[in-house]
């Protein structure tokens, strides 16, 4: 398969063009020769910085897809650390495809819908509005959840050194939940509002806490790297399907 190809089907499959004008992330193809660029291996990982472009050409990798990628609303200068990673990838002739909130908030590939499927929840309707387009899910548990129940099978996710957090202000046994992954606090008010019994998200800002105690509401923060590791793992399980070997770079933050 062709860089450009493999570039084209990802930006239709993950509907890029909802969120053009939206998301500050460049979507789509951010380093590389999309012509004439044959794919036959890609490695994904969550973020695209020095360590795991390095990981993904020892690995053979002619493409690092991932969920943060390098710009951010425009790129004035290459130097410094952005010099540095862009030569990781250069110089082991290395693609980059980037896909923010797209993979946030897919009804089937996204980290939301995975996190859901994780927490054995059925997705109910997309949640989390961001500039008119949605970057979550609000999803019910199969079985309800004690606070407990929900923090420690959150605390089974990759989250390197890091530990689940919670703000308990909200009901005792938890169904409804609403997911928005990576950093999600600002959605406090949309789940109160929602009528959820908990917004479960990766990491929180200091006014999280009052916000969610004033909406008597549960809030878990389960890393913002743990939580934004399953849109990527789908997306190498479709890519493997179209006949590409695959690798997966896991390097949790912590955070």
């Amino acid at each position: 398969m062709q860089l450009s190809e493999f570039r084209d089907r990802l930006n239709d499959r993950l509907n890029h063009a909802d969120y053009a004008g939206v998301d500050a992330s460049a979507n789509g193809l951010q380093v590389g020769r999309a012509d004439g660029r044959p794919v036959e291996r890609a490695a994904f990982a969550v973020d695209g910085v020095e360590a795991t472009a390095e990981t993904a050409a020892d690995a053979g990798a002619d493409v690092l897809v991932v969920h943060h990628g390098m710009v951010w609303g425009g790129l004035d200068r290459v130097t410094g650390r952005d010099y540095d990673r862009v030569a990781a990838l250069v110089d082991n002739d290395l693609a980059l495809y980037v896909s923010h909130l797209p993979l946030d908030g897919h009804a089937e590939l996204g980290n939301a819908a995975g996190l859901a499927e994780f927490l054995d929840c059925d997705v109910v309707e997309p949640f989390g509005d961001y500039g008119g387009v949605t970057i979550g899910q609000r999803v019910r548990a199969a079985e309800s959840y004690t606070l407990s129940d929900l923090e420690a099978r959150l605390s089974a996710l990759d989250t390197g050194e890091g530990s689940v957090r919670t703000l308990d202000f909200g009901p005792d046994r938890i169904e409804d939940i609403a997911i928005v992954t990576g950093s999600g606090t600002d959605w406090i008010r949309e789940a109160a509002d929602a009528g959820v019994d908990a917004l479960v998200t990766g990491e929180g800002k200091g006014k999280a806490y009052h916000e969610a105690r004033e909406a008597g509401l549960n809030v878990f923060l389960a890393g913002h790297y743990a939580t934004e590791t399953f849109g990527v793992r789908a997306l190498a399980d479709l890519v493997e399907e179209w006949g590409v070997e695959t690798t997966y770079v896991d390097h949790p933050t912590g955070l």
